[in-house]
């Protein structure tokens, strides 16, 4: 196996690629990078056990520059392979396995020979039905995973809230996550028919997210039994899906209330970053809103180190008078998710959940907090 082709271009697939690659893992060859030169181009892969990632580029690829002599795999230490390119002089570099799985990497008058594997010992992906597909823009499928993946449990004693649940069903995909204080849901009509009801880890929609950028092109899905597959022109990304019943989150979702705030959500984002200053020095996380009739107050309180207070704007407030306390970091992660709107924030009584969702909405987009009880 012998190629020739541009630094910066090769670095940005193994980037790509590395996103799936631990250090931490008990199958040694898996902290390595796969490289297998095809005449139609070079293949990546990187897999740890929740996600595999493999990178396709073109021999056609124009910024690419590739001269490919003769095809072959090979194995490779990501960590260092990826510094010893990062660092070489020129522009383009030369990769030859030579023998016993050596391989000469070149450089300008720079020549490393490292150490490789036999790529037959690397693990297959796994083999995927195209039974249940569905296609989404590589927008909508960013927006959808921003929108619901920071709700996801960080505690793995309830693994499947770790994920996000993504349920497909008359022509709706539902994408909700929850950690059991807060609750963020997304619902999108599909022209496409289909069903399905699986749950992705968090740190996979995370990764996948920065693999995909922001590309304008479109993503297909495809789920097997305990995979789901993302497939773009020159990546495939798959992820192990979460066993067991994600809960039934419907009926959290209240559907009457006494009182009700409009805000713009940068301002209001902005009094809350404000009023978690002190919060956050505190042993209470946590930030009190006032509604009465004349005004709506924010307060910050930490013993150790003060107190805040803000009038806030709001657009309208129809309702009962209230005092209720939360936590300023789940309300930070709600608001950011909606970016520059207006929003409605509806609520039942000082310790009941309360929602958030688009002030022109259609209910498509609702985010739950719980708050906290205080004296």
């Amino acid at each position: 196996m012998k190629v020739t082709l541009n630094r910066a271009v090769f670095i940005q697939e193994l980037a790509t690629v590395q996103r799936a690659i631990s250090t931490k893992t008990t199958i040694p060859i898996l902290t390595g990078v796969k490289i297998e030169l095809k005449e139609s181009g070079l293949v990546l892969t990187g897999s740890n056990a929740d996600i595999s990632i493999e990178t396709i580029l073109d021999k056609d690829n124009e910024k690419a520059g590739m001269d490919i002599s003769s095809t072959g795999a090979i194995v490779l230490q990501a960590r260092f392979f990826s510094e010893i390119v990062r660092k070489l002089p020129e522009d383009t570099f030369t990769l030859e396995v030579i023998e016993n799985n050596q391989v000469s990497i070149t450089s300008g008058k720079a020549n490393f020979i490292v150490n490789g594997l036999d790529a037959d010992n690397y693990p297959h992906l796994p083999i995927v039905e195209r039974t249940n597909e569905m296609t989404l823009s590589v927008e909508l499928l960013n927006q959808l995973i921003s929108e619901t993946v920071f709700a996801v449990s960080q505690h793995e004693s309830r693994p499947i809230l770790t994920g996000v649940h993504f349920v497909l069903e008359n022509q709706k995909l539902l994408a909700v996550a929850t950690d059991s204080h807060r609750l963020s849901q997304r619902i999108i009509p599909m022209e496409q028919g289909g069903a399905f009801n699986i749950v992705i880890p968090g740190k996979s929609l995370v990764e996948l997210s920065r693999s995909l950028g922001d590309k304008e092109e479109d993503v297909e899905i495809s789920i097997m039994e305990n995979q789901v597959l993302f497939k773009t022109k020159n990546m495939l990304f798959y992820s192990r899906l979460l066993e067991g019943n994600y809960p039934d989150t419907n009926r959290l979702i209240p559907t009457s209330f006494d009182t009700e705030i409009e805000f713009n959500v940068p301002s209001f984002l902005a009094a809350i970053e404000r009023a978690s200053l002190l919060s956050h020095e505190g042993r209470n996380n946590i930030v009190r809103l006032s509604i009465t009739e004349e005004n709506v107050i924010l307060y910050g309180n930490s013993p150790e180190v003060g107190k805040v207070e803000e009038d806030l704007n709001y657009e309208k407030v129809t309702g009962e008078p209230l005092d209720i306390s939360f936590n300023p970091d789940y309300m930070k992660a709600a608001l950011r998710a909606f970016g520059d709107m207006s929003i409605t924030i509806k609520f039942i009584s000082p310790v009941r959940p309360f929602t958030l969702e688009p002030a022109e909405g259609q209910g498509d987009f609702i985010q739950l907090i719980t708050p906290v009880r205080t004296n």
